[in-house]
């Protein structure tokens, strides 16, 4: 493997110009995060694809799928689009991944122009697999596959991989306004945590150990400061809201907060069973 490919899903749907924003938050994000593990890598964007060059892949992909904006990142191996090269190159990577008995299938996706279809590479790549790995029995199963090598050709150069790894999703962190986010237990944490999926520049209100350690997880810069919420309305420019763990179990916090700004309730929708299985999940991410 020599690239890691970062796919985003919601930035997607933006028109041109704010799509380009959205990826240029997206990117420093991504080199912040390396960075702070102490990982160096290029990184650039082509296409709506961005990919992440590095020399230390299996170290950087779990921090790459803790960057809020992230749908989903695969390792993959680079070869060139040529159909003669790619047959040769694909065939040779499926050996480390296909063992006795087993199913594969190809899935290819192409863009640009080429002597070829995304079928015809199907075809032949998938041609070229059954016969390097013919001394293992393996077998073509297009519906349940014990591996799918999927292929993505964009100009001269194709990437093969065989998994998607899952991120979290949303909107890059920055890329939305500025909110105070009051944490002094793990269900403000979660609250926390969904406004800055939605792309919110979160600072927290508590302290710097504790719940807050949950979020320095995803956002190694996040800004803690151990100051009321009011303090902090008042001195941070450009505050827009204020976000608290409350339920409606809670009802009456709610009524009771009093503040000049917007309040927002992230978890009021969500019952107990759901806030420990999301806490579980970004906990164990």
């Amino acid at each position: 493997m020599d690239v890691i490919l970062v796919r985003y899903a919601e930035v997607g749907l933006k028109s041109p110009g704010v799509r380009r924003y959205f990826e240029n938050i997206l990117i420093d994000n991504l080199l912040n995060n390396l960075a702070h593990h102490e990982i160096e890598a290029l990184v650039d964007c082509e296409q709506g694809r961005i990919h992440v060059t590095t020399d230390k892949i299996a170290e950087a992909i779990p921090i790459l799928t803790k960057v809020f904006g992230v749908a989903s990142v695969s390792p993959a191996y680079t070869c060139s689009s040529e159909m003669t090269e790619m047959c040769q190159e694909v065939a040779e990577f499926s050996r480390m991944y296909l063992t006795e008995g087993m199913s594969f299938a190809v899935k290819a996706r192409r863009e640009g122009n080429h002597p070829y279809t995304s079928m015809d590479v199907g075809r032949e790549v998938g041609s070229a697999i059954f016969l390097a790995n013919q001394d293992r029995s393996v077998k073509v199963n297009l519906s349940q596959p014990d591996v799918t090598f999927y292929i993505e050709i964009r100009g001269k150069s194709a990437r093969v991989f065989t998994e998607y790894i899952p991120g979290p999703g949303g909107l890059p962190f920055g890329s939305q306004g500025k909110v105070v986010a009051v944490v002094a237990t793990e269900k403000d944490a979660l609250a926390a945590w969904f406004m800055m999926k939605r792309g919110c520049r979160t600072i927290v209100a508590g302290q710097p150990d504790g719940p807050s350690q949950l979020l320095k997880a995803w956002v190694p810069n996040l800004k803690i400061v151990a100051a009321p919420v009011e303090e902090l309305i008042y001195k941070e420019n450009k505050v827009l809201a204020a976000v608290f763990g409350y339920t409606l179990a809670d009802l009456d916090k709610i009524k009771a907060t009093k503040l000049a700004l917007p309040a927002f309730y992230p978890l009021s929708g969500l019952t107990d069973e759901e806030i420990n299985n999301w806490l579980l999940k970004i906990k164990n991410w």
